[in-house]
Order: structure tokens, then C-alpha cells, then sequence
């Protein structure tokens, strides 16, 4: 190995010998200052500290917490959890940006869409629009290079769904759907927010709104369902205050907000079950937990919507009050 200075085994530099640093006499047992603070020298036998006085303690102080609990508070009581506050969804029919009107006409994404307002090919009731991030009603009359546009209308439809069809968009198998029941109700293409088994029945809706239906299928949203249960056994009520307590089925937590008996002595093997999630097949699950064979499941109300008037394999459009009842929920 030569002797140049890059191929010299660097010295590594003591406390004592650094001058930058000045060590305090031992035997005075000053404080050594540091950054912004002081502290005693480490060579300080901590034996002979003075006892600490507890009612001349500052605000009590904590470190910082563990990830997924509550951070404690006065006195190291821990908060109670707060769940972030989610924002309200838009109204559809608010002002919405330009570009976003194109896009949803069909004509071209958003970012083709800044440069077809930038040219100036796009106008909007009669005047040419150039200045990105301009916002137009869903009554306007805007046009592209010379062509009207008009974006797609947002639909909500609730079906009362009768048993024997996939709660499914499609069927590879050629199976009835319930997009065979609600077919032929609007021009734009609707989906179903969630999935009902092929026996299931009750509620079920349908929109071509992806806010909402992203917001409902998040699993943070907690949707009042209410479902008419018919066991294959007779049921008991220790299972149904066990539901409403809570069961622990591999790790995970499930639990009803309510379960009675529609007539325990007449009917005991129907009961209704009140769930506060977006989830239906956690209540099948637990049901089969607990030993239970279950014959039909009925969802009867969905949130602020109920099946009244609404018979089984029809289906009808929300008015807007039902529709901002929904929006509020979520």
C-alpha cells in the first residue's frame, strides 16, 4: 500500500483531543453546553444527583406515540380516537371545471382537453373560453371545433332484487344478471354499487356516479343496512346478544349493531338484523360462525332507502330528497 493521503487509514478523533470541544472540571461538576441546552458531563456520578422535586415539574411531556393509537393527553390519558372527517361529496350539479365538462362528454382526457381551450376551439354559450380552469354549469351550451357536447347525466337507481339472478355486471356462464332488470331504464350504462349473492334479494343500487360509488365501497363507510334473515335452524337469543357484542372469527372483528326475533314463537328461525357497514357478506360469515345455515337473506332498507312501493324485480329512480339523504350518510 503507498503512502499517499488517500491511502492512509483516516484518524479518528477523541473527545479529548477535539479542540473544538472543552470538557469541564470533574471535580466541579459544571454543565457542558450543547446546541441550544445544557446537560451534565457523563462523567457525573448520577448517584449523587438532587432528589427531584415532583411539584416543581413543568407541563407533563410525552414521547412521541405509537402509529395507529391515540395520542395520549393531560396526565398521559390517552384521547379518545377521533376519525378523520371526511369531505362532503360534490353536488352534481355544481359548476364543475371545463375541461373536466369534456372529458366527461367523451370527446377527449382532460390534458387534450387544456390544449383544445388554450387553441381556442372550445366556446361556451356563444364565447370563446381560453383560460384553463374556467367553470361552466351542466346547462351550458358548449361546444367544440364547431359541435355541441353534452356530458353524461349522473342516474340513481334502486332495485327491489328478486332471487335467482347474479348481483353481478356480467356473466361469462350466459346466467341471468341484474343488469337484465334495469337494462332498458336510462341510455347511460349503470352499475351496482355492491354485490348481493345469486339467492339474496332486497335493495340494491345502481349508478353511473363514480364519486359515490367509490365513497360506498370504501371500507371506512359504514352504510345502516337492515336484513330479514330466514335460518335453516331455529335461533337462539345467546347468538344474537353475541352478535351485538362482538365475535372474533380468525383475528377479525364482527359485530351488529341489533338482531331480534320477528316472532320467536311463531317464526324462530327469522330474525332481523340492523349492520352499520358497507359489507353484506360479513353477516353470512358471521351467521355460519355461529352455526347457522342460512336460507334467505332479504335486505330491506339501505341507508335512507326503504322497498315501500317498490315491488320485488322492479326497480324506480331517487328523487332528490332521497338522493341528499344518501349523500349526507356517506
Amino acid at each position: 500500500m503507498s503512502d499517499s493521503p488517500r491511502s492512509r487509514r483516516p484518524q479518528r478523533t477523541g473527545r479529548s483531543d477535539n479542540p473544538n470541544r472543552q470538557r469541564a472540571d470533574k471535580a466541579s461538576g459544571p454543565t457542558e453546553k450543547r446546541g441550544y441546552g445544557t446537560r451534565r458531563s457523563l462523567s457525573d456520578n448520577p448517584s449523587e444527583e438532587a432528589p427531584r422535586d415532583k411539584s416543581a415539574r413543568g407541563p407533563h411531556k410525552t414521547g412521541p406515540h405509537k402509529k395507529g393509537r391515540p395520542a395520549p393527553g393531560r396526565g398521559g390519558r390517552p384521547n379518545k380516537f377521533r376519525p378523520k372527517k371526511r369531505a362532503p361529496l360534490k353536488d352534481p350539479s355544481a359548476p364543475i371545471r371545463l375541461n373536466k365538462y369534456i372529458a366527461n362528454s367523451g370527446v377527449c382526457a382532460r390534458r387534450e382537453a387544456d390544449l383544445l381551450i388554450t387553441a381556442g376551439a372550445v366556446t361556451v354559450n356563444g364565447e370563446t373560453i381560453t383560460a384553463l380552469g374556467a367553470k361552466v354549469l351542466r346547462t351550458d351550451e358548449v361546444m367544440v371545433e364547431g359541435q355541441r357536447i353534452k356530458p353524461e347525466t349522473k342516474h340513481y337507481l334502486i332495485l327491489n332484487k328478486p332471487k335467482n339472478f347474479l348481483g353481478t355486471a356480467g356473466d361469462k356462464q350466459g346466467r341471468r344478471t341484474v343488469m337484465d332488470l334495469v337494462r332498458n331504464a336510462t341510455k347511460e350504462v349503470l352499475l351496482p354499487i355492491d354485490k348481493i349473492e345469486r339467492m339474496d334479494t332486497g335493495l340494491l343500487l345502481f349508478t353511473n356516479d363514480p364519486e359515490l360509488a367509490e365513497r360506498m365501497r370504501q371500507p371506512g363507510t359504514k352504510i345502516r343496512q337492515l336484513y330479514h334473515v330466514t335460518l335453516h335452524q331455529k335461533a337462539r337469543q345467546e347468538h344474537l346478544d353475541a352478535m351485538v357484542e362482538g365475535v372474533k372469527i380468525e383475528g377479525q372483528h364482527f359485530q351488529v349493531e341489533a338482531a331480534h326475533f320477528i316472532d320467536p314463537e311463531k317464526r324462530p328461525k327469522e330474525i332481523g338484523i340492523e349492520i352499520h357497514s358497507n359489507r353484506p357478506k360479513a353477516l353470512t360469515r358471521l351467521l355460519n360462525h355461529l352455526g347457522y345455515d342460512v336460507d334467505r337473506l332479504d335486505r330491506t332498507i339501505l341507508g335512507p332507502l326503504t322497498k315501500k312501493d317498490l315491488p320485488r324485480g322492479h326497480w324506480r329512480m331517487l328523487n332528490q330528497e332521497e338522493l341528499n339523504l344518501l349523500r349526507m350518510s356517506l
